[in-house]
C-alpha cells in the first residue's frame, strides 16, 4: 500500500522543486547569468549531488553497464538534460515562467504523438478512449497556440503584499529590456523543450526495463550532459570572459546549486523511480501542479501580469492533458480485463486438455486389463 503511494509523495515533491527552480533561474537571466551558463552549472552540480549515492546505494545492485546501456543513456542525456535544459532555459528568459510552465503541459500529447509514431501507442479512433485520447492532442496544440501567439486584455487581480525588492529591481530591469517578439520565440522554445522532454520520457522507459538503477542512470547522463552543454556553451556564446562564467552573484549561485541538486539529482531519480513504478504517462499528470505553483509564485514575487490569452490557452491546455491522461486510462483498464479474460480462458483450456490427455492415457491400460480375463476364459 505504502508503495503505490510513494510515487504520488515522489511526483508533488517534484513539481515543488521545479516551481523554486523556475523563480531562481529566471532571476538569475534577469540579472545577466546566460542561460546555456547556468544549463553548464545545472548539469556539473548535479553530477557531483548525485554520484555518491548512485556509488554507496546502488554499489551492489546495480546491473552491469553495457555498450547499448551506455549508448541509450547518452541518448537520455541527450534529450532530458541537454536538449530539454537548454531549450527551456531559453525560452524562460525571453518569456515568464508562467507562459513557460503552461507550455510544458503539451508534454503528454506530444508523448503520446511520438509514442504513436514509435508505435508504443496505437490510436484506436473506433474507441471513445482512442477518439478522447486525439480529441486532447489537438485541444492542447490549440492551446499551446493561443498562449503563444494571443494576449489580450489584462486580468485585473489584487496586487501581492509581499515586497522583494530584489526580485521586484531584477523584474523591472528585464521588463525594460525585452523586445515585442520576445514571449513568441520565448514559446516556441519552451514547445522544442517539450518536444526533447517527451523524447525523454519514452528512451527513459525502454532503458528502465533493462537497468533498473535511478541512482546510476541519473549520475551518468548529467555527467554526459555536463560535457555536451559545455561543449554547446563555448560554442554558442561569444563570451569568454571570466565575468559571463563567474558565480559571484548570490542569486547566480543560489539558481545554480538549487537547479542542480533539486532539479536535476533529486527529481532525476525520483522521476525515474516513478517512471519504473508507474509508467512514462503517470509522470505527465502532476505537470498542471506545477502550474498551479508557479502562477502563484510569479504573482507573489515577481509581479507577473496575467492576460485572457495565457488564462484560456492554459485552461485549453490542461483540458487537452486531462482527456489524453482519461483516454489513456481507458484503454489501459480495457487492455488488463482482456488480459485477464485471456489468461482465464488458456488456464481454463490447459486444464481440460491435460484432463483429457489423462484419459486418453489411462484408456489403454484399461483396454488390456479387460481383455486380459477373456483370453483366460478362452
Amino acid at each position: 500500500m505504502l508503495s503505490d503511494f510513494l510515487p504520488f509523495i515522489a511526483m508533488v515533491f517534484v513539481q515543488l522543486g521545479y516551481a523554486g527552480m523556475n523563480i531562481t533561474s529566471k532571476l538569475a537571466m534577469d540579472t545577466g547569468m546566460k542561460p546555456l551558463v547556468l544549463v553548464v552549472y545545472r548539469q556539473v552540480f548535479a553530477t557531483m549531488a548525485v554520484v555518491p549515492f548512485a556509488y554507496f546505494l546502488e554499489r551492489k545492485t546495480r546491473p552491469k553497464i553495457t555498450k547499448t546501456i551506455l549508448f541509450q543513456m547518452f541518448l537520455c542525456s541527450l534529450t532530458g538534460a541537454t536538449a530539454n535544459q537548454v531549450f527551456y532555459y531559453v525560452g524562460l528568459k525571453l518569456s515568464t515562467p508562467t507562459i513557460g510552465c503552461a507550455l510544458s503541459n503539451i508534454l503528454p500529447a506530444i508523448t503520446f504523438i511520438l509514442a504513436v509514431a514509435a508505435r508504443q501507442e496505437s490510436l484506436k479512433l473506433r474507441t471513445v478512449a482512442g477518439q478522447m485520447k486525439v480529441f486532447g492532442t489537438i485541444f492542447c496544440v490549440i492551446g499551446a497556440m493561443l498562449l503563444s501567439f494571443y494576449h489580450g486584455p489584462l486580468i485585473n487581480t489584487a496586487e501581492s503584499n509581499i515586497h522583494w525588492g530584489y526580485a521586484e529591481k531584477a523584474s523591472s530591469e528585464a521588463a525594460s529590456s525585452a523586445g515585442g517578439r520576445s514571449n513568441v520565440l520565448g514559446a516556441i522554445f519552451v514547445m522544442l523543450s517539450t518536444v526533447a522532454w517527451s523524447c525523454w520520457f519514452i528512451l527513459q522507459a525502454r532503458m528502465g526495463e533493462k537497468f533498473e538503477a535511478p541512482y546510476t542512470s541519473t549520475a551518468l547522463m548529467c555527467f554526459m550532459a555536463s560535457i555536451e552543454c559545455l561543449v554547446i556553451g563555448l560554442i554558442a556564446e561569444h563570451d569568454h570572459s571570466f565575468a559571463a562564467w563567474s558565480l559571484k552573484s548570490p542569486i547566480r549561485i543560489v539558481a545554480s546549486l538549487y537547479a542542480g541538486i533539486v532539479s536535476n539529482a533529486i527529481a532525476f531519480c525520483l522521476m525515474t523511480y516513478s517512471i519504473q513504478k508507474k509508467g512514462a504517462l503517470y509522470v505527465s499528470v502532476f505537470s498542471p501542479l506545477l502550474l498551479i505553483m508557479v502562477a502563484i509564485l510569479s504573482w507573489a514575487l515577481l509581479r507577473e501580469k496575467l492576460f485572457v490569452g495565457t488564462a484560456v490557452g492554459s485552461l485549453m491546455i490542461i483540458t487537452g492533458l486531462y482527456a489524453v491522461l482519461w483516454g489513456k486510462s481507458k484503454e489501459e483498464k480495457a487492455d488488463k480485463v482482456l488480459d485477464e479474460k485471456e489468461s482465464d480462458f488458456i488456464g481454463s483450456a490447459g486444464e481440460e486438455y491435460f484432463q483429457k490427455a489423462d484419459v486418453e492415457l489411462q484408456m489403454p491400460n484399461n483396454k488390456i486389463a479387460d481383455s486380459t480375463p477373456n483370453k483366460a476364459t478362452a
